[in-house]
Formats: structure tokens, sequence, C-alpha cells
């Protein structure tokens, strides 16, 4: 195997209640990488965070089943040095140097992952790794926060009312309701994939929602419900990002759950590209490019997007590290828009060494004054 191949780490599994969501993905971008030019290394990180070389392929259990997939073989536990200069991954048990890594893909859904976390480590590592850097992850990963900016930016979000578990600011369902509206969406404002999310209209239905986000995240974000189509662009780039055609998500349920977007592949309908104006897609582009840039992203994101009757487009949020599985919307929006899946990968990970090589050199130039 030629050595001018990028080792690419890709990390999978890890501490989230996204965790299987995560092996489907990595599961495709794996079979997506182009064997021309990179070396894969697995790395499955299992449920209390350690790290599981897997040799040879990914060692998985119901590969094909969304709903039971799992790691197989938790062996093979590794560490990362920190010597900026080697970035060895180094076998627990006996200190065995097994190679080193030259990327690091971060196929992470949710905390632990997709919230500035790995970020962090593998820039303390001076290591490439795709997709957004800590600040970027850390606010998209984070409703309340991304909402927050939005607003006070003038990019339009749903109303919202931010709760938290151990502050005495708690509010009555009619309380809530007299500001959204008796329709209502409860989120873990922490999460990912509709983990937690439920939909209610009542005091009981508001009661038991909340104790349900709750058991996940400490702050929970209660929206007004939307009246609109939901929409949603691919945008990939580093300082000059590009959007991609726009698709529309139709949920045969009430909203796009957890089991529409990853398991029952019949639970929604994805329109591809979605059936808008040529003048309604550029503004979504453009108010897609606006987002990713003012919410500090780099490499790439999903931005989805309410467009109501009246015309108008709400943001209703943004993931930056999202979905690879077969069915998900941003490879489809890209290969829709002309960018085959192994090409988009390749471009991944070429934005990741061009935007720690632009942080390297600007650290250098400040060494040297």
């Amino acid at each position: 195997m030629s050595t001018s191949k990028k080792r690419v780490a890709i990390l999978f599994g890890g501490r989230s209640t996204e965790h299987q969501i995560s092996l489907l993905s990595a599961k495709n971008v794996v079979d997506a990488l182009d064997l021309d030019k990179f070396e894969p290394v697995l790395i499955g990180i299992d449920k209390k965070g350690r790290w599981h070389l897997n040799e040879g392929a990914m060692q998985l259990m119901h590969a094909d089943d969304p709903g039971k997939i799992s790691m197989q073989n938790e062996t093979n536990v590794v560490l990362l040095s920190q010597n900026t200069n080697e970035h060895q991954l180094i076998k627990t048990d006996n200190f065995e140097e097994v190679g080193k890594i030259d990327v690091i893909f971060p196929v992470l859904h949710g905390t632990y992952g997709e919230d500035g976390s790995v970020q962090g480590f593998a820039k303390l590592a001076n290591l490439p790794c795709v997709g957004c850097g800590i600040l970027g992850s850390s606010i998209g990963m984070d409703k309340d926060v991304t909402k927050r900016l939005l607003r006070d930016a003038g990019i339009p979000v749903a109303n919202f009312v931010t709760l938290r578990k151990n502050y005495n600011d708690s509010m009555s369902y009619e309380e809530i309701a007299s500001i959204l509206g008796k329709e209502l969406f409860i989120k873990p404002a922490n999460l990912g994939s509709s983990v937690g999310v439920s939909f209610v209209n009542d005091q009981a239905g508001f009661d038991k929602a909340l104790a349900h986000a709750f058991k996940y995240d400490p702050k929970v974000v209660v929206e007004e419900k939307m009246t609109g189509r939901e929409v949603e662009c691919a945008v990939l780039g580093n300082d000059f990002p590009k959007a991609s055609a726009v698709g529309e998500v139709i949920p045969k349920s009430s909203f796009y759950t957890f089991e529409n977007k990853y398991i029952d592949e019949g639970g929604a309908v994805l329109d591809i590209p979605a059936k808008l104006t040529q003048q309604e897609v550029e503004r979504i582009q453009e108010l897609a490019i606006e987002t990713y840039r003012l919410l500090e992203c780099e490499g790439m994101s999903r931005v989805d997007m309410f467009l109501t009757p009246e015309g108008k487009l709400y943001i209703n949020e943004i993931n930056t590290i999202p979905g690879f599985t077969k069915i998900s919307m941003y490879p489809k929006l890209w290969e829709i828009s002309g960018l085959a899946y192994k090409d988009l990968i390749t471009t991944l990970i070429e934005l990741a060494i061009e935007s720690n090589d632009n942080r390297n050199a600007l650290v250098q130039a400040d060494t040297e004054q």
C-alpha cells in the first residue's frame, strides 16, 4: 500500500444516545472512501468512551438492521499519542504502537462527538478533523444558543422558551401557551435525530414531555408549532461555502421522528429536489450560507428550515455532522447537485486538511514574530 495515502481515522459509535445512528452513518462513509487516496483506520467508540481499533473491517452485529445494529468486538483498546509530530495510536494493554493517523473523520452524532468535544481533542493533537471546529460544533449542538444567535442577528426562528431543570424558572403549560400558542414542541437542547422530542397540546402532555426531555438534558427548548414545508439545504466548504440543491421532508406522522429518519424508510418522503420556484431555491441557499457563516461553521452542515404558506423562511436548526445513512438527506442533496458520494467524502477530508494547514500557518507566523 502506498505510503502517500493519508490514514483517515473514522470514529464511530460514541457515548451519545445516537450511538446506533453513528454506526449506520459510518458504515456508508467507509464504503465510500476512495481507497486510491486514503487508508481507513476504523475506531469504534463504545458507550463508555473507550476507543477500539477495528482491524480489517468494521466489526458490527446486525449491520443491516437499524434497530439492532451494535459494535461486535470491544477489544484492541487504543489511545492517541498527544505527540503532535507523530499521532500514533497506542494499544493500552502493551503500549504497542499500531500506526499513525493523518486525519480524524468523526462520524459521531450528538453529545461527545458533535458538540466540540472530539474537535477540541483533535485540535490539541494538531490533527485535521472533518467538519466544523470547536466553536461551530458547540454552537450548533445547543438549540437554545443557536436560536438566540440567529434571532439577535435578525434571522427568523420559531418563537421559543428555554427551561432549565435545576433553575427556579419553571413555567406552566398555560403560561407558555399564552406566549407560544397551545401546540408546542418540546426538545432537549443538546440532542439531535429527534431523540427526546415530543409534540404536545395540553397540560398532561406537556408535563409528561418535559419530564421525558429532562432525562436527556438539563436544558429544554419549548417551541411554537410552525406551519409550513420542511426544507433542507446542505452546505459544504470553509471560507467559501457552497449550497446544494434543496430537498423537502414530508413526514407521514405529526413530525419527522427518530424512526422516520433512520429506521422506517417509508416513514417520510424525501422530495429531492423539492418542488420550488427558482427564486425560492435561491433564497433558501442564501439563507443557508448566511446561517452557516454566522454560526462559525466550516467543512459541512445541513441547514433545516420552514417555508410558510406566506413564503417566509424560518431556520429550524443546523446539523454540523448530518446523517450519512443510505436514507440521509445530506449526501443525497449533494448527489443531485452533481457531487457523487465518494467525491463528497474526499472533499470533506481535503477541507479538513486545508483548515488545519491554514491554522498551523497562523501559529507559525505568530511564532516567528
